[in-house]
């Protein structure tokens, strides 16, 4: 594996054959997950010690070597390596297909990017992948032309009428794959850039979006024909795992089930070609091939979905990674960070437009180190851990010391879900009783709140580059326009233009602007003095 601790960067791309063989330690070639007498990993299958490493540290499958200092050694009777079970979250494994398979993400794609690349309709595309109907790779003599649909009839015409080697027509994904095989990126980009200067209409649209996808191929070194896959890879088992529940049954990941449909179609397959079944049966066991693997990678998103117990479907790779609880908006994106809180949110029309109100129990918890640090320093306590007992008894010095940390440190504020650049914004703090954030209700747009119950992140930025960066470049006062048009975003809403409305309501009408002038006040306070001295009625 590659060293963790020193990422540069990550990218997202098209792996080839060759790149999966290289991330895999072995070939998974049975459907068992494990003994149910032994209750241990079966050989060469979804949770192989061999191929994924040792359930146990320092321990192979056969217990031949049992101790640390055999590290690295492969046992000679069982082939595990002796090492950390941790290994088992980091090996993938591999299934060599019998027959290729289309990868459905760029085939169901919206726009499907195989149709554009092959200049396919979404709906010829699947007649061909499922094996409904021919398509010509090469017509040589006859009247066919390149990427021809044919149909089953027309296919056994021309057979007879042309011979078995006049002409070649295929179906399936290995059709598919052959074709795009055969694309030189950059030779159709010139051709599709000369054609888009003299089309108009629709077909300007269908080369223009052509254009897109072939450019993103040219950019990112990728093959087109790793579209279609010939190598499956497999997910370490401790990412899709099987625990024992209390009355001996077994609770396993969804992803198990799929791999072994995969697996059993697979295996059924290579019976077939080896016995040299007929081409029927040979078909519809490599179409059947194909759908296993497309629930695999995305349940549902082709006919209906694979169901388990319950007529529950079952959760795919796809399922695991989109959406709220996916992995990466709920574990990457939405990880547990320090020196954050979260609240719910309350108006503040008091505050500044750059002001937010933080409760002062969690403020005195976020900027509990800096507290710490300058009662310290003003010999209010002799260390660190005599400081931090007179903050946890909260005296009066301890809030004198925390208005003064907070005076120039801005926090952040952030909403989710955070669609644009101001679903986080920085926000000078002002301590306020009770335990809701206040919040001005002109940057309410700007996050989409409302106070209806909607809760606001708090991250305090602790390094001084971080503090500038928030001061100057996210402090809402310095947001006041939208990113994506210039518009402005902090406008008056609600019940601010309502009130601006009443205010100006009586002016418009000179007559009674004499008869009863119309008084103004800027707080609730000046309201009252002014109706108990009777200037009001």
């Amino acid at each position: 594996m590659a060293d963790l601790n020193n990422i540069e960067a990550i990218g997202i791309g098209l792996a080839s054959p060759e790149k999966i063989l290289e991330w895999s330690h072995g070939e998974v070639k049975k459907p068992e997950t494990i003994n149910y007498r032994t209750l241990k990993p079966e050989a060469d299958g979804l949770f192989c010690e061999k191929i994924f490493g040792p359930t146990k540290d320092w321990e192979c499958y056969c217990g031949k070597y049992k101790k640390i200092r055999y590290r690295g050694i492969v046992c000679d009777k069982c082939g595990v390596e002796v090492t950390r079970s941790k290994v088992r979250r980091e090996r993938m494994g591999h299934i060599r297909l019998a027959a290729p398979v289309s990868h459905i993400w760029y085939f169901r794609g919206i726009p499907s990017r195989m149709g554009l690349l092959l200049d396919m309709s979404p709906r010829n595309l699947e007649k061909i992948l499922y094996f409904a109907a021919y398509i010509v790779i090469d017509p040589k003599e006859t009247n066919f032309t390149t990427r021809q649909i044919i149909n089953e009839r027309d296919y056994r015409t021309a057979l007879s009428e042309y011979g078995r080697n006049s002409f070649v027509a295929k179906m399936g994904a290995e059709a598919i794959r052959d074709l795009l095989a055969e694309i030189d990126i950059d030779e159709l980009a010139k051709e599709l850039h000369e054609d888009l200067a003299t089309a108009r209409g629709q077909k300007e649209q269908r080369i223009t979006k052509r254009l897109e996808v072939v450019e993103s191929f040219q950019q990112s070194n990728n093959r087109p024909q790793d579209m279609v896959l010939e190598v499956l890879p497999v997910l370490p088992p401790e990412l899709r795992p099987m625990v024992q529940l209390d009355g001996g049954r077994f609770a396993t990941s969804d992803l198990n089930d799929l791999y072994r449909r995969v697996i059993n179609r697979n295996n059924r397959l290579n019976k077939l070609l080896q016995l040299g079944a007929p081409n029927i049966i040979v078909r519809n066991e490599k179409r059947m091939l194909q759908e296993s693997v497309d629930a695999l990678i995305d349940n549902g998103r082709r006919g209906r979905a694979v169901t388990g117990a319950g007529n529950r479907p079952l959760k795919s790779l796809s399922d695991l990674l989109k959406g709220k609880q996916g992995r990466l908006r709920q574990n990457l994106l939405g990880k547990r960070v320090d020196y954050s809180g979260r609240s719910v949110i309350v108006v503040g029309p008091e505050l500044k437009l750059h002001q937010c109100g933080l409760p002062k129990e969690m403020a005195l918890e976020l900027f509990k180190p800096f507290v710490m640090r300058e009662l310290v320093q003003l010999d209010y306590a002799q260390n660190i851990k005599s400081a931090r007992r007179l903050v946890e008894r909260g005296g009066d010095v301890v809030w004198d010391i925390l208005d003064e940390v907070i005076q120039d440190h801005p926090v952040l504020l952030n909403r989710a879900p955070t669609l644009h650049r101001l679903g986080i914004q920085a926000f000078e703090p002002v301590l306020v009783e009770g335990r809701a954030i206040k919040l001005h209700p002109l940057v309410c747009t700007a996050f989409n709140a409302d106070f209806d119950g909607d809760q606001m992140a708090v991250h305090v930025p602790l390094s001084t580059e971080a503090q500038a960066e928030a001061r100057f470049l996210m402090l809402s006062t310095n947001n006041l326009l939208k990113p994506q048009d210039g518009k402005p975003v902090t406008v008056p809403t609600q019940d601010i233009v309502l009130g601006c409305y009443y205010m100006t309501l009586e002016r418009a009408n000179p007559a009674e602007k004499k008869d009863a002038p119309q008084r103004v006040f800027s707080s609730m306070d000046e309201a009252v003095m002014a109706y108990e001295n009777k200037q009001i009625t």
